[in-house]
């Protein structure tokens, strides 16, 4: 038994030796080890710390309780206990405080990030508007107060303890006819522990002064009108009262007074109930509420100032703008350059059209959520949507997932497919201008390896001397031999696995007897872990916030045009504070999740935050994992204290590439943030605020309906330009409805961010970042999203024509519903996709649907150009320049836009000739309208036969015959439609 127990113990110390060693080889290939070291130094200091200082404490006080000479009485019945003691002295007065020290002392190891910070704070600049106490008071040095009040509290209890047992064991505690007695000792240790409890307690009634800045009201955030007036003097008095508690222990210890010691507690208790309860409920009940505006007025002033400031809204530019509702040809000639670029694409819709075309073989696959950039394509800038051909070990038959091939064949993804945003091929598919394995197109050479995704495998081991055949596959190519090209990695992207003992640690790690016996694990042998992008950041900064998204780019790291680009991921991360007085609290798990993103997809987010700064902008290359920060708010007092605890892991943003600078972007759940708190702090009066009569909502999804549990509408990047903007630019906006409980959808405001970052120059574009809100006037009736995309459905041309196609063998899906600021109103912009019901499936764009305004026409046709005319009852002036028409259908190859056929755009407005109205004659079928009749019944019967040619042709991938049934089918309804005027008329 000895030696299974000796052998356990050393199994575990190899155990967590070797995950200890692999994690300090992790973080020394990215240069970062001095994070690991720094984070578990202070950890395991405090946590000893902790740990002796309350086994100290707890040995004191046993110590203290024992009595200087012998203890003569034998009867008593603690007499048996204290032979056990005394017979076990090293087990009750050193285990036992260890033991109590390492349940009690050793978690002030999690609270390490408290401590360093206060050691290495930083001023905000601000005070509060209560006590005149830098913000860093707040958000540093208060919760280390706290922490050691919480400390303080632990130690008194334990120290109480310990003494009322010890005291008890041997006699300094007894009881006399019913009568509780103490010893002179006894007495004076008590009187002591009593009178430091005394000062905790008058501690936490002072700090909860400071507290009551970062309380939340049921109006708003921090101290109210009754907080300030009545709660903050009794707060001072209980803290006073406190002490004079602790002053009348130390006589209870020195004279036996504990009568006055009890009567000053009680005196204490009702004191707290008056001046903490009673005395602030007359004020809030008498002066407040019946006065509730004016009272509370300066204070929620207090809390509009400080929740802008926090979040970052106090420069929000805001526009009150009368939206216009009649739509008339030309209307759109102003904003081309924003209609142009319209991002039909939907990258929430195209990923299995994006697998089908470009998955390549079974073993790629791209994310179900795809990026949206921006790529300077022929000098000109288009929106685009990107995704990376990622690993996908799971597409693989059970025949081939064996060690070898999990870990050391497929160990990589293999390049990016990107297509323009708002244009599509003839058939409705994207129209791709990088494409392919190998990769080819407009982002020119680069590096097209992906070692580091969101998809990999767990580990996989590469490398291999120069003498060895590679092994690792890398893309398949006919011309090859087997039909597979190899390749061995060339990068420095893991830790070393070329010796015994390296291997056997990682096998220990990995739980792995495959990979010490491998002839694959070779002398220039590397392992790659942890290969998530948000993961990798989230290890090297565990200070910081990510956001739920990283967005791949194809970009040039080092300004050199003779070296291969880079495909990176950009993560956005944040600094967050919990602790700013009078800002107003923020759900991270509420605010950012909506229906295209869960709240648990962000890495090391905290519940709540009243304080963010997007300060880092984190990349990390696809091929070698390397990892750099980039400090990009050089002014956020939060990130300067962690960059002196963490030194030199910081890189200027100066130091970025133009190119890279370019595809940095407003961050997603940052401005999710800000629009939850704009729904209420738009308003910036304190008597409006109160009232609540004007605030807005974000609007549930609209293309999801009646659902048990709706979702928020995602906010999109897209390229826009808002009324006081000199320029279209790449943007995120928002709509928003009217507040409350009614379910009235109509636009109350609009906001969007200036999402482009930069230029090829390499720097920060002076607009970056800026937040403009547009206010529609209370009096305007505008619809919302969601009335948008009921008056898209409810339109009886639309609704016909989709039902048809749902008829015919196909799925219809909505597009994001896109909303701009143009023509001087608010246009809606939806695409509309269709699939095969079954068998291979996948979207492809076949209409665009428009509105303007109330009472315009809807649009609906094959493209964008023809949806606006429609809307905008003729030319509707969207043309743009380089660019193109937004929505246009292009070849594949890139070249002209395809006419549609006459027959199929043909609008049935043409007025009735005289014959179709005349008069009947006897019989009421006859003439004209018979021949309507007519009419009508063929252009159904050929609806028919095209929705069934459509389902052959796309059963057979015939895509071609697919483009001239919908071609037939969309002028057979135009048929029908005039038909059936016809016959009403």
């Amino acid at each position: 038994m000895p030696t299974l127990i000796v052998l356990a113990v050393l199994l575990f110390a190899i155990t967590i030796f070797a995950n200890v060693w692999t994690e300090v080889k992790w973080f020394d290939q990215l240069d970062a080890v001095r994070v690991f070291w720094t984070q578990w130094g202070w950890a395991i200091a405090l946590g000893v710390l902790g740990t002796l200082l309350v086994g100290l404490v707890v040995y004191l006080n046993l110590r203290l309780a024992l009595p200087k000479g012998d203890i003569e009485d034998s009867s008593s019945g603690t007499a048996r206990y204290r032979q056990q003691v005394e017979q076990h002295r090293w087990l009750v007065r050193l285990v036992v405080p260890l033991v109590v020290g390492l349940i009690f002392g050793a978690p002030l190891a999690g609270e390490w990030r408290t401590y360093v910070m206060w050691l290495y704070r930083t001023s905000f600049g601000e005070v509060d508007p209560e006590f005149g106490q830098d913000v860093s008071f707040y958000v540093f040095s208060l919760p280390v107060l706290q922490s050691l009040l919480s400390l303080a509290t632990t130690l008194i209890v334990l120290a109480l303890i310990a003494a009322i047992a010890m005291h008890y064991l041997y006699g300094g505690i007894s009881q006399d006819n019913g009568k509780l007695t103490l010893t002179r000792r006894a007495r004076i240790h008590f009187g002591v522990l009593g009178a430091l409890a005394s000062v905790v307690v008058a501690g936490f009634f002072w700090l909860s002064r400071y507290n009551m800045l970062l309380a939340d009201n049921d109006k708003f955030s921090g101290a109210s009108f009754t907080d300030i007036n009545a709660s903050l003097p009794g707060r001072t008095v209980l803290a006073i009262v406190a002490l004079l508690v602790g002053i009348l222990f130390v006589l209870a210890a020195v004279k036996g007074l504990w009568k006055l010691a009890g009567t000053g507690i009680a005196v204490g208790l009702v004191t707290m109930l008056v001046v903490s309860w009673a005395y602030p409920a007359l004020v809030q009940n008498f002066q407040v509420t019946p006065n509730a505006v004016e009272k509370e007025s300066p204070y929620i002033q207090r809390n509009i100032d400080a929740t802008l400031d926090a979040y970052g809204l106090d420069d929000v530019e805001t526009t009150t703008y009368s939206a216009r509702t009649d739509a008339e040809a030309g209307q759109l000639q102003e904003d081309a350059q924003a209609t142009a670029q319209i991002r039909l694409l939907d990258p929430t819709i195209v990923s299995p059209t994006f697998n089908q075309l470009q998955q390549n073989r079974q073993y790629y696959q791209f994310a179900d959520q795809l990026a949206v950039d921006r790529y300077n394509i022929d000098d000109s800038e288009r929106d685009t949507v990107i995704a990376v051909r990622e690993l996908n070990l799971t597409g693989l038959d059970d025949s081939q997932r064996t060690w070898v091939n999990d870990h050391t064949v497929y160990t990589h993804g293999f390049g990016v497919a990107a297509a323009y945003g708002n244009t599509s091929t003839t058939r409705g598919a994207p129209q791709f201008f990088q494409k392919g394995i190998p990769s080819t197109g407009e982002l020119g050479n680069y590096e097209p390896r992906v070692y580091f995704g969101q998809n990999v495998p767990e580990y996989s081991i590469v490398g291999a001397p120069d003498n060895v055949d590679p092994w690792e596959i890398d893309y398949p190519d006919d011309d090859a031999e087997n039909g597979v090209v190899y390749s061995t990695y060339l990068g420095d992207g893991g830790p070393a696995i070329s010796n015994m003992f390296e291997k056997l640690m990682f096998s220990i790690k990995f739980r792995s007897t495959d990979m010490f016996f491998s002839d694959r694990v070779t002398s220039e042998s590397q392992i790659l872990y942890t290969r998530d992008p948000q993961e990798r950041v989230s290890k090297v900064a565990p200070y910081l916030t990510l956001d739920s998204k990283a967005y791949p780019a194809v970009v040039d790291m080092d300004n050199n045009e003779e070296t291969p680009k880079r495909l990176v991921w950009i993560v956005d991360a944040y600094t967050t504070s919990n602790n700013y007085p009078y800002s107003a609290r923020a759900s991270l798990e509420s605010a950012t999740s909506d229906s295209m993103t869960s709240s648990s997809d962000a890495f090391g987010q905290p519940e709540e935050v009243n304080y963010i700064r997007n300060s880092v902008k984190a990349v990390v290359d696809a091929y070698d994992g390397s990892v750099t920060l980039y400090q990009w708010d050089e002014e956020d007092p939060v990130l300067k204290a962690w960059s002196k605890i963490f030194p030199d892991m910081l890189t200027p943003v100066d130091d970025m590439t133009g190119d890279l600078m370019s595809h940095v972007r407003y961050p997603e759940d940052m401005f999710k943030v800000q629009r939850t708190l704009m729904t209420q702090y738009h308003v910036t009066d304190a008597a409006s605020f109160y009232s609540g009569g004007d605030f807005w909502n974000v609007p549930n999804e609209p293309t999801e309906g009646d659902t048990a549990n709706p979702q928020q509408q995602p906010p999109y990047y897209l390229t826009l330009q808002m009324p006081e903007q000199d320029s279209a630019e790449f943007s995120l906006s928002t709509a928003f409805i009217p507040g409350g409980t009614t379910k009235r959808n109509v636009m109350t405001g609009f906001m969007a961010a200036d999402a482009n970052a930069g230029n090829e120059a390499g720097k920060v574009r002076d607009g970056y970042g800026k937040l403009r809100v547009l206010e529609l006037p209370r009096d305007l009736t505008v619809p919302g999203p969601g009335q948008a995309q009921n008056n898209f459905l409810t339109d009886s041309t639309v609704s016909r024509e989709l039902n048809l196609l749902r008829q015919g063998g196909t799925d219809v899906q909505m597009g994001n519903l896109l909303t701009l600021p143009v023509g001087g109103g608010l246009l809606y912009v939806q695409p509309v996709y269709v699939a095969a019901s079954s068998g291979t499936t996948y979207p492809l764009l076949q209409y665009v649907l428009t509105s303007f305004g109330d009472g315009n026409p809807i649009g609906f046709g094959a493209t964008l150009e023809e949806a606006l005319d429609q809307t905008f009852g003729g030319d509707s002036g969207a043309e743009a320049g380089d660019a193109g028409v937004s929505g246009q259908k292009e070849d594949v190859t890139g070249g002209e836009t395809e006419e549609p056929d006459d027959e199929a755009t043909a609008e049935p407005t043409e007025e009735p000739t005289d014959e179709s109205t005349e008069e009947p004659a006897d019989d009421s079928t006859s003439g004209p309208v018979l021949d309507a009749q007519q009419q009508l019944d063929t252009a159904l019967s050929k609806a028919d036969q095209a929705m069934q040619d459509s389902s052959d042709a796309m059963a057979n991938n015939d895509w071609e015959a697919y483009g001239k049934a919908q071609d037939e089918l969309q002028a057979a309804i135009e048929d029908a439609i005039a038909a059936k005027q016809e016959l009403e008329g």
